[in-house]
C-alpha cells in the first residue's frame, strides 16, 4: 500500500474542486490550476467539497507509484491555489546585486555585462535587499523551475562560496593550495 496514497486530502474554504470528465480543476485565490487524472486507474472522491480522496481500482507495483504520485500532485495544487509557494534566494558576492524593472529581473553577477532574466506568468519576484530575492508563486513545479534558472546563471564556487544560492543552504567550501 502507498502510504501517501491513503491520506486524505482536506480542501480550505476559498479552494473549489470540480472533475469533469477526467480533468481535475483547482480554483483558489491564488489561482487555478488543471490536472489530468487516469480514472481507469483510479477511483476519485470529492466528500462535500471538504476532502478529496484517490484509490486504486486494482494494486501493482507501478500503480502503488502511480498512486502517491497523483495524490502529491493534487495536495500542491489544492495548497498552490490556497497558500501558494515562495522560496529565498540569496546574492553572495562583491557586487552582486539584484533589481526588477517590469517584467524583468536585473542581475549584477560580477560578470562584464548584466543579465536580464523574463519572469514568467504566474510568478512574482520581488527585490527584498539588493542581495535578497523572493520568489512566489501558486504552481510549486513552476517556482522550482525558476529558482533553478536563476541559480544556474552564477553557480556556486567552492573555495570562497561565491554564487546564487537558497536560503540556509549548506555549501561545502574547499581548501585552498597550501605553501
Amino acid at each position: 500500500m502507498s502510504k501517501i496514497g491513503k491520506i486524505n486530502i482536506t480542501i480550505p474554504d476559498k479552494v473549489k474542486v470540480a472533475l469533469a470528465g477526467n480533468i481535475l480543476n483547482i480554483e483558489g485565490p491564488l489561482g487555478k490550476k488543471s490536472l489530468n487524472i487516469d480514472l481507469d486507474l483510479f477511483n476519485l472522491d470529492i466528500k462535500d467539497g471538504k476532502q478529496i480522496s484517490i484509490k486504486p481500482k486494482k494494486l501493482d507495483q507501478n500503480i502503488k507509484r502511480l498512486w502517491g504520485m497523483n495524490r502529491s500532485l493534487i495536495n500542491n495544487a489544492v495548497i498552490g491555489s490556497s497558500k501558494g509557494y515562495e522560496k529565498t534566494l540569496e546574492l553572495v558576492g562583491v557586487g552582486y546585486r539584484a533589481m526588477v524593472k517590469g517584467n524583468t529581473l536585473n542581475l549584477q553577477l560580477g560578470y562584464s555585462h548584466d543579465i536580464n532574466f523574463e519572469i514568467p506568468n504566474g510568478i512574482k519576484i520581488s527585490v527584498e535587499k539588493q542581495t535578497t530575492l523572493k520568489i512566489v508563486g501558486y504552481d510549486k513545479q513552476q517556482v522550482g523551475e525558476v529558482v533553478s534558472k536563476i541559480k544556474t546563471l552564477r553557480k556556486i564556487e567552492p573555495y570562497k562560496g561565491k554564487g546564487i544560492r537558497e536560503k540556509g543552504q549548506y555549501v561545502l567550501k574547499k581548501e585552498g593550495k597550501k605553501k
